[in-house]
Order: structure tokens, then sequence, then C-alpha cells
């Protein structure tokens, strides 16, 4: 499932394979370790903590609060038609940071460090090669999720 971020895993194992399914599902996860508790995102495999190999998937908000941002104006190849666009870095309210473009509920006006957002997975299905990724929207913004809540 990991093609869907564009690149192949060469690996032909990974304990957290699960969570590109649960993206799928709408679902943004991290892992819980099973011996100590500690929650991280993204899902890591062997707990930073104690280095603990067993973990669980917890299913996060996807609230956080906007760290830094900034504006690409300079296309690469292919993406000519897309600029303007404006990425951020949020601090999501469980653990973690992830980094996201803004979607279309944020006019790029209202952008502000320390800005509350909700970060809100995306699935591509007309895209041959990148299928999944998240937007920053609005708080309260929310998506369709499927499939059954896999729990892994």
């Amino acid at each position: 499932m990991f093609e869907w971020f564009g690149k192949i895993n060469f690996c032909p194992h990974t304990k957290v394979d699960g969570f590109a399914a649960h993206l799928r599902d709408g679902r943004l996860m991290g892992s819980t370790c099973t011996a100590c508790g500690n929650l991280n995102f993204p899902p890591r495999a062997d707990c930073p903590a104690c280095l603990h190999g067993e973990f669980t998937f917890t299913e996060l908000s996807g609230r956080g609060t906007l760290l830094t941002f900034t504006s690409i104006d300079a296309a690469p190849a292919g993406f000519e038609n897309d600029v303007p666009f404006y990425l951020g870095v949020i601090d999501l309210e469980e653990t973690g940071r992830l980094l996201a473009c803004f979607g279309e509920t944020i006019d790029p006006q209202e952008i502000a460090i320390d800005m509350p957002v909700q970060v809100v997975p995306r699935l591509l299905e007309e895209s041959e090669s990148i299928k999944i990724h998240y937007t920053l929207e609005k708080p309260g913004t929310t998506w369709v999720k499927t499939g059954p809540d896999r729990g892994e």
C-alpha cells in the first residue's frame, strides 16, 4: 500500500503497513507502544521511548496548531498550474508533527502562526502515482470515514 504515497517500499514487510490502509479509510493513526504506552505520529514500528517492538494503532483527532508555513511560488515541472500553494507544519494535539498543504477552507490571507487547523486525509482515485495526502483545513472540517475500524 505504500505505493499510494508515490514511492514503493522495497522492504518485503513492514510492521506499520496498516497505516496506509487506515488512511485509505479516512483515519489518521498513530502508534501506541503496548509496553510503555508511548504514542507516536507518524507510526513507529519500534517504540523510540523503550524500544519495544509491539504497538497498536490509535486514531488521532487531526487537530493541531500551525507551527510554521511557507508559500511556494516557483513550480517544479508538472506543477506550473498549481502555484502559488501553501505548506504548513503543525503540532498535532495528541503527539507529533505533520507537514501538509493548506486546503480550500483556509484563505491564504488568514494563515497565521499558532492558528488551529484540522488535518484531513485525502484519497485521489484518479491519480496513478500518489493517491493519499493530507490537507490543512479549518477546525471542524469533516471527511468521510469508510470501512471498518481496523483497530490494528
